[in-house]
């Protein structure tokens, strides 16, 4: 049966998700993280696509970008994909298809949400037991809006200029913005995901159908321990 064509608009705002056929880790060594990234650079640039938010995981990727014309999504994500499963099949001399098929894509449908979108994306790593909190994971966009940290692949949310006057005021603000992201999951973590209704209660069902698994807060316990190389793969020379 034949794919079903995108529905892509142009100056969309859209919730991308790619991840490791079968599930298998895509990232491995730093390296490998600072080499997507600088793809991902690269193809947002040639493709006019900005890039809000973004989120690093051994397995998986999620972005928050926006694009001037709607189809370019597409070509951006199929450049960056193509290029980093190149650059992995050399590096670890791997043979197969890294990714698991196309990348999925949700449109954002209210640019209000962009903010809390993003916040989602950022939280990710503590939902998958990496890390305790969002600071603790170099791969994400969390230290620019946070912190203030300079990012070649990151552009502003148009919205985070609301949350003050100055830099440091805005910085504070981001981090109790995610610091509540945090309590409203630890919250339902307690008390059952049907407990709450919050701006998650909105964006879960829908990205749980794009990604094929549970988007919620994991039951809290230690961070699970990931295998940073396949006993299968070893790395070569760079």
């Amino acid at each position: 049966m034949p794919r079903s064509g995108r529905v892509l608009v142009d100056e969309g705002a859209y919730y991308v998700f790619t991840h490791g056929n079968n599930g298998q880790p895509v990232f491995h060594h730093e390296a490998d993280f600072q080499r997507y990234l600088g793809l991902l650079a690269a193809s947002a640039c040639a493709h006019q696509v900005a890039v809000y938010h973004f989120a690093l995981l051994p397995t998986h990727v999620h972005l928050i970008v926006q694009v001037a014309r709607g189809q370019r999504l597409s070509k951006a994500m199929h450049r960056l994909n193509l290029t980093y499963a190149l650059y992995y099949r050399s590096r670890y001399h791997y043979r197969g298809h890294l990714w698991q098929g196309r990348f999925k894509s949700l449109l954002v449908n209210s640019h209000q949400y962009l903010l809390a979108c993003g916040r989602y994306v950022e939280l990710q790593p503590v939902r998958a037991g990496l890390v305790q909190e969002p600071a603790a994971h170099r791969w994400s966009s969390y230290h620019v809006y946070a912190q203030g940290r300079e990012d070649p692949v990151v552009t502003l949310n148009p919205l985070y200029a609301a949350l003050g006057s100055s830099p440091t005021e805005r910085q504070q603000r981001y981090r109790q913005f995610a610091s509540e992201g945090l309590a409203v999951h630890e919250t339902r973590a307690r008390e059952g995901r049907q407990a709450l209704v919050s701006e998650s209660s909105q964006l879960l069902r829908p990205l749980e159908e794009l990604m094929g698994f549970p988007a919620g807060w994991r039951r809290p316990g230690r961070p699970r321990k990931h295998a940073l190389v396949p006993r299968n793969i070893a790395p070569s020379p760079v």
